[in-house]
């Protein structure tokens, strides 16, 4: 659906005022809403949005250090805020008010700001588009629910004064994809289901996964920029929805010790400009490297060794927080190496195709990133360094993972993955590193320096281990 600027009178004709919301780099939305007046004169040019979004962490904390986009010398100057006419949805749960998607541009240059991640997974699509190619995607995200204590207090205000373990999950023990635990919170549960159908962030799967409290939504397949739109809105959607019915959704990596953590899942092919999968090799390969690869077709191959090569590099995109690593260690169904396989469910890459899958179907599962993830720059990760692979025909650097084959044992030839934020970190910034080939320098200087802040302040915290482990023995 196209929308013009000349069409937004009518489609407003009985509105009095517009949301409209940008992401920042933690993939949370920041917006406001306006007049229906201020927005009709502004839906073209755009508007001025304070850059301090980029200039301040997710508690809304500036950086020590000052990074290039927001700080006190230029004032904390306003960017440019353009909305994207065709993100229209209503939002159902605030009496239908119109909402719409903004991209943040370079007042002076006109030009997408570099640390903005719809701007960022544009510019890795454009290197797809200019070659009549375009991509699809998936994101499967599974997530914790904790009920609001009887106090009455939100769990944040709890957690001031109480240990984590006292906050309530929504249900208890382990029981993935159980038909009868949604049934002790139904109206909760149907009631994410149809609101993101309402706000066309349709669900293909809804379940319980295992663990206390934990659903997991699959969501609707679709074109990759559009699916990483609704992949940050999904989370919207269920805390809103959560705040209704008393209950607090989380998307952290990993909320409990001991248990799985949140996967953030993401599944991306390659199109033609009719449709056709790309990826899917017309007859299979009769003499192939692996057995794994005879259906993939030499786009793909060199598709996936792009990923695998690059991945260690841009880590911080897909594990982004200090808790990230927590999920990242072994025997927790979570990848730790540099590996794929054909349906392979612990690999860092699953491969999906033939004779497993219809044609059409074949894909890439990237099972890196957790719930914590910005999805703009987890599907820029995986486009921009798979096109680099198919750019410079890189050859797929390990063999598979056989199905029996664990990552991280004896067969696995695959490099561990970065360990903390801290190390990733260093990688990703590193002169050499690919990150910078793929990203350019503004932005991974950027980011770069979002997460090295993170890492100090983490570093200055003393944390409850400690103090339980710490405060008598020594």
């Amino acid at each position: 659906m196209t929308i013009t600027a000349q069409e937004l009178p009518s489609l407003l004709q009985d509105d009095t005022c517009v949301k409209v919301a940008g992401i920042d780099v933690d993939g949370i939305l920041r917006g406001k809403l306006m007049s229906k007046k201020k927005f009709l004169s502004i839906a073209e040019a755009g508007f001025g949005f304070c850059s301090v979004i980029f200039g301040w962490d997710m508690h809304d904390q500036t950086y020590l250090k000052e990074l290039g986009i927001s700080n006190a010398q230029n004032g904390y100057r306003d960017i440019l805020a353009i909305p994207d006419l065709d993100s229209f949805r209503r939002i159902p749960w605030e009496d239908n008010v119109p909402f719409f998607l903004v991209t943040f541009h370079d007042p002076d240059t006109q030009k997408p700001l570099y640390a903005c991640p719809r701007g960022m997974l544009r510019m890795q699509l454009d290197k797809l588009k200019d070659k009549g190619y375009g991509a699809m995607a998936g994101a499967e995200y599974e997530f914790y629910q904790f009920r609001t204590p009887d106090s009455g207090a939100s769990p944040a205000a709890f957690l001031q004064n109480n240990p984590p373990h006292q906050l309530p999950s929504l249900t208890e023990g382990m029981f993935g994809y159980s038909l009868t635990r949604p049934v002790h919170n139904k109206d909760y549960f149907y009631d994410i289901f149809n609101t993101c159908q309402k706000f066309h962030c349709d669900i293909e799967g809804w379940h319980t996964e295992s663990g206390p409290g934990v659903f997991e939504a699959a969501l609707e397949f679709g074109e990759i920029a559009s699916m990483a739109d609704r992949a940050g809105l999904f989370k919207y959607v269920v805390k809103s929805v959560g705040t209704q019915h008393g209950i607090t959704p989380c998307f952290m990596a990993k909320p409990k010790a001991g248990l799985p953590g949140n996967s953030g899942h993401m599944h991306v092919s390659i199109v033609d400009g009719d449709g056709k999968n790309l990826l899917a090799r017309d007859t299979k390969d009769e003499n192939p490297q692996w057995k794994d690869i005879a259906h993939l077709s030499d786009l793909g191959r060199h598709f996936l060794a792009g990923i695998l090569t690059g991945l260690p590099d841009i880590m911080p995109l897909l594990a982004p927080t200090i808790n990230s690593y927590k999920r990242l260690v072994e025997n927790f169904w979570a990848p730790v190496t540099v590996s794929w396989g054909l349906e392979h469910r612990a690999a860092s890459i699953r491969l999906i195709a033939p004779p497993t899958s219809k044609p059409g179907a074949t894909r890439f599962e990237v099972r890196v990133p957790g719930a914590d993830t910005n999805a703009h720059f987890v599907l820029a990760a995986i486009l921009g360094l798979g096109w680099r692979g198919v750019e410079h025909k890189l050859e797929i650097p390990c063999p598979p993972l056989a199905a029996d084959q664990d990552v991280g044992g004896v067969s696995d030839q695959g490099e561990r993955l970065a360990k903390s934020l801290k190390e990733a970190t260093a990688r990703f910034m590193r002169k050499e590193s690919v990150a910078r080939e793929v990203f350019g320098d503004d932005f991974v200087d950027h980011f770069g320096g979002t997460r090295e802040n993170e890492v100090r302040l983490f570093d200055e915290a003393v944390t409850d281990w400690e103090m339980k482990r710490y405060i008598e023995a020594v």
